[in-house]
């Protein structure tokens, strides 16, 4: 698990953001304890709503993805037939392009650092090794890491989820900051995600 998924599984606790105040008044050492895979085990999960978790400290923007693998490709289990193949690798490299993704405010003078996407479920099975255990749910997580020269800038970002994945009807936003926290729910054809102030 990145450095950048398990500092945002800290600041988001889901289902709720009460605590989220507080954590933000913790240093970042002690924000790295909760991690993804434990909170990923009690989150919902919704065909068509994938969930963005937003940060920014200091000149860092963060974006965790957390999306239902029917979202991104229309089936969740490993990539079966030539299609579903050709699907899952399409998937991963919109994926990997963190920066075709999600445009910070230009003023802000953010770059990309860092993408993680956890694709593993979107891998086909090695030939001759047995057939994977599918689960019936399974999502696929990603982080993006940006550097921004000018922070104080940084009003919002414009994502370009709804364009990329047709089957992402809703993306419940969590965004957290030095100056607080909000809830957003963007529908098509929204993009923009604003930060708090």
């Amino acid at each position: 698990m990145s450095r950048s998924m398990s500092h945002l599984s800290s600041l988001f606790a889901r289902p709720r953001l009460s605590g989220l105040a507080a954590s933000l008044a913790l240093p970042l050492a002690a924000l790295l304890v909760v991690s993804t895979p434990a909170l990923a085990q009690h989150k919902a999960h919704v065909h068509g709503v994938v969930k963005l978790d937003v940060a920014v400290q200091g000149a860092t923007l963060s974006v965790q993805l957390e999306a239902p693998l029917d979202s991104l490709v229309g089936f969740e289990h490993r990539p079966r037939t030539d299609a579903q193949r050709q699907a899952a690798a399409a998937a991963l490299r919109q994926l990997n392009d963190g920066a075709a993704l999600f445009k910070p405010d230009a003023a802000a003078g953010c770059t990309l650092t860092r993408t993680e996407v956890n694709g593993d479920a979107l891998q086909p099975a090695a030939p001759g090794s047995p057939a994977p255990k599918d689960g019936g749910h399974a999502d696929l997580d990603a982080s993006y890491e940006f550097t921004c020269t000018t922070p104080a800038q940084l009003a919002g970002l414009e994502q370009a989820l709804f364009s990329t994945f047709k089957r992402i009807s809703r993306i419940e936003v969590q965004v957290a900051g030095a100056r607080g926290q909000a809830r957003q729910t963007l529908r098509r054809p929204a993009s923009r995600v604003t930060l708090a102030r």
